[in-house]
């Protein structure tokens, strides 16, 4: 028996409810202060006191929202039967009827087919042991739950059971995805959830067939199996099939895997998600009569369809012309893909033009996956540019079986990328921006970076000596076959970054936000550049890294992605700052250096080629730019404080020098100017830096808003002064060989920056500044 499942019809109040991310109450107002201790808020403020009752809400726990939206999902799906509140129950043995039933999260019946799902959430990340008696369970229940449809509700076609199982923070092994396989539980995490919620925002109730797809792939339709009239021929080496179809049809049996649907483990994922603005014009489109003149893309499984040839004229067995008969089509889920047209078929659902209607259909019938992924971008190349971002993912389906070992390893660095962005222990996870994914405040590391700092660097990283073409060694993330290389560099990959982030997590976590800056294009780009240096620095010790398993190297890198975390660590908030706000090729350059010179402080033989002659530039730099920021603000102060003086005091000497200047000020000045017999002409070009702080502090009223940095006393306000002096005094002397760290030459930069700011007075451009134009990477 099966109970405790209604007709679609019937559940209308329940799917609003469930829909919900929040749940509702009235109560009475005495409660309120006991209802607020558990968590539920006052929807709004009543507008009578004396109100016989309130509405309040609370945000539903994770593992009933996440159940809510699972069926949610599946009632927008359209199933004609669903699970009513609370499950439904399976009852094992009608006379113990109490004692021997199983409660089932989901279900959803069609007349072709029926599901029963476990729905489970953690509450945090991980690995769960708990899992393999999950699948246990639910596996069980599958022939008596089959027993029980067919009892409570018969149909003229045999339904397929189907059990899956929807996951929330749940890891799982390649062992616990293996035993789901054997046991023919179909699993579903959140990603999964996300993207069949936002295809059935696009496409409405047709996106069940994509979930019946993931489901069921290769299962009979039975009742679908169709004969049309079609003109065989031959394109690109390959036979293909023209003909008209109902959309309805073709609805039922195609499939489009999207870039977004996040599944590693599908390589066929060449298509962008559907829009959904373009598929409301469209509709329109077929409402008004429309018609479409090109061909609908697919590509049927091979075996799915057999050809007949119908009676011809002469000349009539040349494919080049084409060949009159009729298609005989046997049906699956997943069984025709769509290559092009994505939108002009899913336009039609919902319409009763998908019933009526035609559409021409252009099939190929067991083309390669790395053919249609090239089809794709042939297509679309000459109607809308394909973006950079999709021809890199597309890599690891054009490249993927190429003869040349370069090719493949561009296919191995796309998966791996890809991989990085799906594995919820990466601290890549959903952080990648995809050619689906908007970008955000986290999800703003492109493919393009990653792949970037790879691909043109697969010298290094898969490939050490070649002659010619014949490749004599390869490199660390080279394991063999293009499976367990992808495997490789994800893993090294992941656990690189993982020592990096771990020892500033809040930093990472905040992606490009407000505080974050690590987690972005440039940094990611200067950590790869860092982990080739790690890598060379170990091949000279003459070891082999290629030999080492994934668990090896990884241990064998893990105390340098330690030494940089701690560097990363020792970073304080103004230099996270700075960290931060370097850009382009000059900006990764400095980034992947530091990152260098921090290994070096745990490991004194780490000497990366170019390091030593970068920071003695960089030294020689710094000392340069500081000196030159100094500069600035002293001339900026002496042009300023003599110029407010005269205006306040007088332009006569007698008058500006004798009221506007301290006593020990002009007692020093006098005896300097003396001592130097005027050769610098007038008092104000002996005054030294720190004599502009006592002027300033003499004529606070006049000077305050000018030169007062800061809040506090005027010694605090003035206390740059001091600063900006001492470091003067240490390095006014070339011959003292003093280096001034890079910390002081930004905090005298943005001195100088703000002083200018201050006295309405922009800075000119330095000519002996780097503008980046000539900037020449290192790497």
């Amino acid at each position: 028996m099966l109970l405790n499942v209604s007709e679609r019809e019937e559940l209308t109040s329940l799917a609003r409810l469930r829909a919900r991310s929040y749940e509702a109450k009235t109560i009475n107002p005495k409660l309120l202060e006991e209802f607020k201790a558990e968590g539920w808020i006052e929807e709004r403020k009543r507008e009578r006191k004396n109100s016989r009752s309130i509405r309040v809400t609370r945000a539903k726990p994770d593992p009933s929202y996440f159940e809510d939206r699972v069926w949610t999902l599946l009632y927008r799906f359209g199933f004609e039967l669903l699970s009513n509140e609370g499950g439904a129950q399976l009852v094992i043995d009608p006379k113990a009827e109490l004692t021997a039933r199983t409660q089932i999260d989901v279900v959803a019946i069609d007349p072709e087919v029926a599901i029963a799902i476990e729905c489970k959430t953690a509450v945090s990340q991980g690995k769960k042991p708990q899992f393999q008696d999950h699948l246990a369970k639910h596996s069980q229940i599958r022939e008596n739950f089959a027993t029980a449809v067919r009892s409570a509700f018969p149909s003229k076609i045999r339904r397929q059971p189907v059990l899956a199982m929807f996951l929330k923070n749940f890891e799982l092994s390649e062992t616990d995805r293996v035993r789901a396989k054997d046991a023919k539980v179909v699993i579903f995490g959140e990603r999964d959830l996300e993207y069949y919620e936002r295809l059935q925002h696009h496409v409405g109730s047709t996106a069940k067939y994509q979930f019946l797809a993931e489901c069921m792939p290769g299962k009979p339709i039975r009742g679908l199996e169709i004969v049309v009239p079609a003109v065989r021929t031959r394109m690109g080496g390959h036979d293909c099939y023209t003909f008209s179809i109902a959309p309805e049809y073709l609805l039922k049996i195609a499939f489009v895997s999207h870039r977004g649907k996040g599944k590693a483990s599908d390589v066929h994922t060449y298509q962008r998600m559907l829009n959904r603005g373009r598929l409301a014009r469209i509709k329109e489109y077929i409402e008004d009569d429309g018609i479409f003149p090109t061909n609908i893309v697919i590509n049927l499984e091979k075996g799915r369809a057999t050809w007949d040839r119908s009676v011809q004229e002469e000349n009539s067995n040349d494919l080049d012309v084409g060949i009159l008969g009729w298609l005989h089509i046997r049906p699956a889920y997943k069984s025709a893909w769509i290559i092009d047209g994505q939108h002009r078929l899913y336009a039609y659902s919902g319409l009763e033009q998908a019933k009526s209607g035609k559409v021409a259909v252009l099939a190929f019938e067991g083309l390669p996956e790395s053919q249609q992924a090239q089809l794709f971008i042939d297509i679309n190349a000459k109607q809308k540019r394909v973006p950079q971002s999709l021809l890199q993912e597309l890599f690891a389906d054009l490249r993927w079986e190429a003869d040349k070992v370069e090719e493949r390893i561009s296919a191995i660095i796309s998966r791996a990328i890809h991989e990085l962005d799906v594995d919820s222990a990466s601290p890549f996870y959903q952080r990648i921006q995809t050619s689906e994914d908007p970008k955000s405040l986290t999800r703003c590391i492109s493919i393009n970076s990653i792949f970037s700092s790879l691909e043109p660097a697969k010298e290094a990283f898969y490939i050490v000596t070649r002659k010619h073409d014949e490749v004599l060694e390869y490199g660390p993330l080279w394991a063999g076959s293009n499976e367990d290389s992808t495997a490789r560099t994800a893993c090294v990959l992941k656990g690189w970054f993982s020592f990096l982030s771990q020892q500033v997590s809040e930093w990472w976590a905040q992606g490009k936000g407000e505080s974050g800056g690590l987690a972005m294009n440039d940094p990611v780009i200067a950590f790869i550049k860092v982990l080739r240096s790690v890598f060379s620095h170990l091949q000279k010790g003459k070891l082999r890294l290629v030999s080492l398993s994934d668990s090896e190297l990884v241990d064998l890198i893990t105390p340098y992605g330690v030494a940089v975390g701690k560097y990363l660590g020792s970073l304080g908030e103004e230099q996270r700052k700075s960290f931060r706000e370097k850009r382009g090729i000059q900006g990764q350059t400095w980034r992947r250096r530091q990152c260098e010179k921090g290994i070096r402080e745990a490991f004194q033989e780490f000497n990366p080629d170019g390091l030593d002659e970068y920071l003695e530039n960089e030294k020689k730099q710094t000392t340069q730019k500081g000196r030159e920021a100094i500069d600035q603000i002293e001339e900026m102060l002496q042009k300023t404080i003599i110029a407010e003086l005269k205006r306040d005091c007088g332009e006569a000497e007698h008058e500006w020098w004798a009221l506007g200047v301290p006593q020990k000020v002009r007692i020093r000045v006098s005896e300097q100017q003396e001592l130097e017999n005027h050769k610098r002409g007038g008092k104000e070009n002996y005054f030294n830096l720190i004599d502009y702080k006592y002027i300033a502090a003499q004529n606070w009223n006049l000077f305050e808003k000018l030169l007062g940095r800061g809040k506090g006393s005027k010694e605090r306000r003035l206390a740059w002064l001091d600063y900006v002096n001492e470091k003067r005094n240490l390095i006014m002397h070339t011959s003292s060989g003093v280096v001034l760290p890079a910390e002081d030459m930004e905090k005298l930069q943005e001195l100088a920056q703000w002083l200018s700011s201050q006295l309405h007075a922009p800075l000119a451009p330095d000519p002996n500044t780097d503008d980046g134009t000539n900037e020449v990477s290192d790497s």
